[in-house]
Order: C-alpha cells, then sequence, then structure tokens
C-alpha cells in the first residue's frame, strides 16, 4: 500500500493550500480525513503566536470528512509559515505528553 498521506487516485492530497482573495495575507488550508478534533488543537495552536491576527476552522459539511483552516498573518510572516510552525509545536509538545505516560 502507498504511504501515508501518498498521493493516489483512492486518496486525495491529504493537504491543500488556497490564497483567501478576500483578506490579505491569509490563506486556507484544506486537510481531508479530519474532523473537530484535529482542527480546534491547530487552531488553538496557531492563536497562541502572536503573529497570527486571525485562526479558525469548520467543517463545511457532516458528512465530508474534511476541514477548513483560515489563517491571517501580519505581512512580513505567511500563512504557510505559521501553519508550519504551530504543527511542529504541537508534534514537539505530543511527543513530550507521550513520553510522560510512558511508564
Amino acid at each position: 500500500s502507498p504511504p501515508h498521506g501518498a498521493v493516489t487516485s483512492h486518496n486525495p492530497r491529504r493537504i491543500t493550500i488556497n490564497k483567501d482573495t478576500k483578506v490579505p495575507n491569509a490563506c486556507l488550508f484544506t486537510i481531508n480525513k479530519e474532523d473537530h478534533t484535529l482542527g480546534n488543537i491547530i487552531k488553538s495552536q496557531l492563536l497562541k503566536d502572536p503573529q497570527v491576527l486571525f485562526a479558525g476552522y469548520k467543517v463545511p459539511h457532516p458528512l465530508e470528512h474534511k476541514i477548513i483552516i483560515r489563517v491571517q498573518t501580519t505581512p512580513d510572516y505567511s500563512p504557510q509559515e505559521a501553519f508550519t510552525n504551530a504543527i511542529t509545536d504541537l508534534i514537539s509538545e505530543l511527543s513530550l505528553l507521550e513520553e510522560r505516560f510512558r511508564v
């Protein structure tokens, strides 16, 4: 089977990024096969960043298994950078948590 996150005809791209044309310095990150659990944790992490002006997410429809995260940042900091930093920080925090529970 293909590696996790690989692009195949049966496995659409896991994350797609589109510029938000309505707002300056903003992007929409669509994450397939995810729900409120991941949406909420990423949104919360993004909002800890002082250069993130707005972070929110929505589940477009209960039967669609995807979330859309909207991120707006200050002009000198891209939404992609903010998103990457938030994910990196979350991975570190969760790894630490996992180690503490391993006895």
